[in-house]
């Protein structure tokens, strides 16, 4: 992982000073994050590498090296998302520092995300696997998307459980399906393991949100690295709401004029609680996060200890996904089980 974030810096330097900054405002050491999604990647790789040799997947070397590329490219991604959605939520802090849009402008913090893409893009090309480069577009297409269909829904499907997943899923959880899914392809596996890295990764990044959703009414400031109750601000209905909707009708008419009169987010805090909406947002991450492991216990079998210890790593971040207590901590022991063959 700290290869990796030398290589990440290293990708998104950039020849015009400003740009070099803005770009460069989220790789820096000590605000990089968790690298979530590059962990999860690599980890994948190890679980599947050396299952099923190929004749006509690349050498083991080659292979490696497209798969630590897969992750990069995954993380600058996922880093372009977060500058373009600051300035779509006028947010002034991420990760619990300022936001770019907030120290630099809106127009910069728009570009340096445009300048990650760009650079995910060309590094994208190297890899020369049509398959791959068309699963990576339509993440970009998903993330997009996801977007407008959160800004532009309508009343009645503002208050839809299968609105809210399948936004969820363009939004956060596409991303890390599709790269699971390119990390079995690169490694030369056929279509029915690609598609149990696919099922983890989805399940997984779905089980992941649905935690943040119900960590925005019951974590702080300092935890979260943002403020509580970003997304009633916001106007969002998220599945705590969705679920307390069941249980207190009052909560439609909040959810169609989006929390914005004064008083809404306050009344709308004292629903959810009240209700048994936290109880069952929690039950389907961990509904999710069961599949996420299930589709681990599908892969080919294997006599690789290592593989072997990296796939229990992964099925130990399922759990570790449901059970956080914040957006920022994540456990360490799925790297530490890993760690023994570095």
């Amino acid at each position: 992982m700290a290869q990796l974030g030398r290589r990440l810096r290293d990708m998104v330097a950039a020849e015009v000073p400003k740009l070099a900054s803005a770009a460069e405002y989220f790789f820096k050491l000590g605000v990089e994050g968790k690298r979530f999604r590059p962990m999860v990647l690599l980890l994948m790789s190890s679980s599947l590498t050396m299952v099923l040799p190929s004749a006509a997947a690349a050498t083991s070397d080659e292979k490696n090296w497209r798969h630590h590329k897969l992750a990069e490219i995954t993380e600058m991604i996922h880093v372009a998302s977060l500058l373009h959605d600051d300035v779509l939520d006028h947010a002034d802090t991420r990760r619990g520092i300022a936001s770019l849009n907030f120290i630099m402008g809106n127009k910069l913090a728009v570009l340096a995300g445009d300048f990650l893409l760009a650079r995910a893009a060309f590094s994208l090309s190297t890899l020369q696997n049509d398959e791959v480069v068309g699963l990576m577009s339509k993440v970009l297409e998903h993330l997009v998307a996801g977007e407008v269909m959160q800004w532009t829904v309508d009343a009645e499907k503002s208050s839809s459980m299968d609105y809210y997943l399948q936004k969820t899923f363009y939004k956060t959880a596409s991303l890390i399906a599709n790269s699971c899914k390119c990390i079995a392809i690169l490694a030369g596996h056929p279509k029915e393991v690609a598609a149990l890295a696919f099922d983890y990764g989805r399940h997984l990044g779905l089980a992941y949100q649905l935690v943040d959703d119900l960590l925005d009414f019951t974590g702080t400031k300092a935890s979260l690295g943002k403020p509580a109750l970003s997304d009633l601000r916001e106007g969002i209905a998220t599945a705590p709401v969705l679920y307390a909707l069941e249980e207190h009708p009052a909560l439609q008419e909040l959810i169609d004029r989006k929390f914005k009169d004064p008083g809404d987010v306050d009344s709308a805090l004292k629903m959810v609680l009240a209700s048994s909406g936290i109880r069952k947002t929690k039950e389907l991450a961990r509904e999710h996060a069961s599949k996420a492991a299930d589709a681990v216990a599908g892969f080919p079998p294997t006599t690789s200890e290592k593989a072997s210890l990296c796939r229990r790593a992964l099925t130990e971040l399922t759990e570790q996904v449901i059970t956080r207590s914040n957006r920022g901590r994540m456990c360490c022991e799925a790297v530490n089980l890993s760690a023994r063959f570095n």
